[in-house]
């Protein structure tokens, strides 16, 4: 076989073979370079054209391939009494998966041992068409309505003069958001800095419904619980990873798939009836709060196991795709206003940010169920949803003339009936402070140190009445959390009691009670809280040494 018909000759994408990719073409071997270089400027074209836009959260992250075993359960229960969804019936019924994980406010060049929360999406490619199940590794959000995420994402993101991350905005922010409470209590202990993807939770964190086949209704929160080790890293032994490399996430996943050390997950749901559930003291709505698992235990429903790794990471990983309104039949949205606030911008910004068509490229297509529409062109459109036989002329429905026809799957829905007056109203039932004081009382001591550590560290950053602020709500929390806080600052309670709740929030009678006694309501701790509350697990203290050596949870 000659050099030129080699499969490995160089080529561009015209099909030509580049005979030369050392030297431009030019008058003489001094130049000037002419116009007509074809070669180079379609190199050179291309290269100036490498990146789409970053995401502007999640823009840092690692994808991964596997498959879903479902036990063909959910709990004890056969998996059809709470859903039709085909993925779910069958015990060792498999299904192809891909999964994002990533970080949320830095760069897509940024350190991935920063603190902040850890993007933990999973595209299913089912029979049925694809279901992204897009969540994070910590149960809960900043905020419960979706018209203040520009708000929140602002506050976290750099300062739009100085381009730093300024705690004394994040701080103002969220000291305005009592909301923010259970979430801050996570981010700021060791679990907002996971040593690995591996070593860490996941959550769905809005609340969905799953629906039978007489369409029957139960709503329902999504866990992903590992089966290595749960563990962290202090801001200390992070800044030790992060000064060496600023991919260690990535790394560890890729070299463990590499080689054969396949990181598993269970999938497990808590299920409610599908009503407001007026005896609760919560919303179970509001994706600020977990659900009680002494109340709505976890059930298990199937094991996730990571057995690949992406080809090309800007093919598999930029340009891959997920949406929280990408539901398969038998799952469907509840009314969190949050979800539904998700699911528009999603998939907008795919379209923004990867083009019309980036459900034709491989990582998003439903490649395991039939694809037949009538949508047609738009920018980098390679290909036609024609169905077999479909008639090419045809691209509109309804038609007697070959066209495509309304499927006639019965999708039965006995879910609840809404009526009420428009309004523009937060939850009757925030009770913003009950489940922070849990997460606060049920940590291992070592977790509740670097909270506390972390909240002195940047609140020593923030002017004096965002520190106020945030004391007066660490004391309704819990006396510690107030007065440890307060301590580190140089302030007490004294500094703070008299301030005036925030206007338009409400406070229970509890959290008036504690008001009236700030600083002094008795609190102690709650190791019983562990097993009991969401996300209360067994974490490993990791050492940057360990991660860096591809030993996230130790030895």
């Amino acid at each position: 076989m000659s050099k030129q018909d080699d499969p490995k000759t160089l080529t561009n994408r015209q099909g030509h073979p580049v005979t030369n990719n050392q030297q431009q073409r030019t008058v003489g071997n001094r130049g000037p370079a002419t116009l007509e270089n074809y070669q180079f400027l379609e190199k050179i074209s291309h290269f100036d054209r490498e990146r789409i836009p970053e995401r502007v959260v999640h823009a840092r992250g690692f994808v991964a391939y596997g498959e879903f075993e479902a036990t063909g359960k959910i709990g004890d229960e056969p998996a059809s009494r709470y859903t039709r969804a085909k993925l779910f019936q069958e015990a060792g019924k498999k299904t192809d998966i891909a999964i994002r994980f990533s970080t949320v406010i830095g760069g897509r060049d940024s350190s991935e041992t920063a603190r902040d929360p850890r993007g933990f999406a999973v595209k299913f490619y089912t029979e049925d068409g694809n279901w992204d199940l897009v969540g994070n590794n910590i149960a809960v959000f900043f905020i419960r309505d979706a018209i203040k995420f520009p708000d929140v994402i602002h506050s976290l993101k750099p300062d739009p003069v100085t381009f730093r991350q300024e705690p004394n905005r994040i701080f103002d922010f969220m000291s305005q958001s009592p909301e923010s409470m259970h979430m801050l209590t996570h981010l700021f202990s060791p679990r907002g800095i996971p040593a690995s993807y591996r070593n860490q939770e996941g959550f769905g964190v809005n609340t969905y419904r799953m629906v039978n086949a007489d369409g029957d209704t139960v709503l329902v929160k999504y866990h992903w619980r590992p089966h290595q080790p749960v563990a962290s890293l202090t801001a200390a032994e992070a800044a030790g990873v992060q000064g060496q490399d600023l991919g260690s996430a990535s790394k560890d996943l890729y070299e463990a798939i590499e080689r054969g050390d396949y990181p598993k997950w269970d999938l497990l749901v808590q299920v409610m009836d599908d009503h407001d559930h007026p005896e609760l003291d919560w919303d179970p709505l509001d994706d600020t709060k977990t659900w009680p698992e002494d109340d709505f235990p976890l059930l298990h429903v199937g094991v996730m196991t990571l057995n690949r790794n992406v080809s090309d990471h800007h093919n598999e990983n930029e340009q891959i795709a997920m949406g929280t309104g990408v539901l398969v039949d038998g799952l469907d949205f509840s009314e969190d206003k949050m979800l539904v606030g998700r699911t528009f911008s999603y998939s907008d910004t795919q379209r923004h940010r990867v083009g019309t068509n980036y459900l034709q490229l491989p990582v998003n297509q439903a490649k395991n169920a039939r694809v037949a529409t009538n949508q047609r062109g738009g920018e980098m459109s390679y290909r036609t949803d024609l169905a077999p036989g479909q008639n090419p002329h045809v691209n509109y429905e309804p038609t007697i003339h070959g066209g495509l026809q309304e499927s006639e799957r019965a999708e039965p829905f006995k879910g609840p009936v809404h009526s009420g007056t428009l309004v523009r109203e937060n939850l009757d039932r925030q009770n913003d402070y009950f489940q922070p004081r849990q997460r606060f009382q049920g940590m291992l001591d070592w977790e509740r140190d670097d909270l506390v550590a972390n909240m002195i560290d940047n609140l020593s950053q923030c002017e004096r009445d965002v520190q106020e602020r945030m004391l007066w709500h660490f004391f309704l929390i819990h006396d510690d959390y107030g007065g440890r806080v307060a301590e580190g600052l140089g302030m007490s309670v004294n500094d703070v009691k008299d301030l005036a709740p925030l206007e338009g929030r409400q406070l229970t009678d509890s959290d008036r009670r504690r008001l009236a006694s700030l600083g002094s309501n008795g609190d102690g701790y709650d190791a019983s809280l562990r097993g009991r509350i969401t996300s209360l697990v067994d974490n490993v203290a990791a050492k940057a040494g360990d991660v860096l050596a591809g030993r996230p949870a130790g030895s």
